[in-house]
């Protein structure tokens, strides 16, 4: 259900309501492919804050959560923003922490980074595995072993529990997927963030998600070069085992 928010210094903004009982801001800036430096990174942020953006978008491999960090302090400090209570970021797990005994510690890794006690949304970025250590781009296949959902997902829940995360989801998810993971979860997925845009409508996704309380989250929503390359090689390369 979408509605309407007043932040504490009066910007209104449209409203998501997530099965957490949280809400989420419609509207977020992504940081993905953060090659400008920190110094115009954090520039780039306050200004986005100022112009009213109170959802941020960042995960570990992005190489922007200190940036943004120091960016909401310094927001906070100069009195754009109250408290950072007053945005909603959203980091992600990534694949070479896909490992249930690593997961509390990235997401306190991460935490460290953006300065702050915790996230609006975790998520796992991607439903597979790479070896611990690896390295984030681009994946190799040597590096890749098979994904213990269900132990991954365990631990997330824990995040939720602990306070770390006020809500947890996953991203880039098929039905399939999702379909295994509300088997076993005690906490069920509030997000699935996946590329959806005019020239791919993830229509059956977006029908499963609804009926199952979960929201649709869309990245590159003008158009991008797709992961469904990806996303087929690692499912031929696990059919075969």
């Amino acid at each position: 259900m979408i509605s309407e928010i007043t932040s504490e210094v009066g910007t209104k903004f449209p409203v998501v309501s997530l099965n957490s009982g949280c809400t989420m801001p419609l509207l977020g800036l992504g940081t993905f492919e953060f090659s400008f430096g920190p110094e115009k990174g954090k520039l780039a942020f306050i200004e986005a804050i100022r112009i009213g953006y109170r959802h941020f978008d960042t995960a570990a491999p992005y190489g922007s959560e200190g940036v943004l960090g120091e960016a909401i302090s310094e927001a906070v400090q100069t009195g754009l923003i109250r408290s950072r209570n007053e945005l909603f970021i959203t980091s992600k797990l990534w694949c070479h922490d896909n490992h249930p005994e690593l997961v509390l510690p990235a997401i306190r890794c991460s935490l460290r980074k953006l300065k702050m006690e915790y996230q609006d949304l975790y998520l796992i970025h991607w439903p597979i595995r790479a070896k611990p250590g690896s390295q984030f781009f681009p994946l190799r296949k040597e590096d890749l072993v098979p994904f213990d959902l269900k132990g991954v997902w365990k631990a997330m829940e824990q995040c939720q529990r602990l306070g770390l995360a006020k809500s947890i989801g996953v991203s880039n998810f098929t039905t399939k997927r999702l379909n295994e993971m509300l088997t076993f979860a005690k906490i069920p997925p509030t997000v699935n963030q996946v590329e959806m845009n005019p020239a791919w409508r993830q229509e059956k996704l977006k029908e499963y998600c609804a009926i199952n309380g979960i929201n649709v989250t869309a990245y590159s929503p003008l158009g991008g070069k797709g992961c469904r390359v990806e996303i087929l090689f690692w499912h031929l390369m696990f059919s075969k085992k």
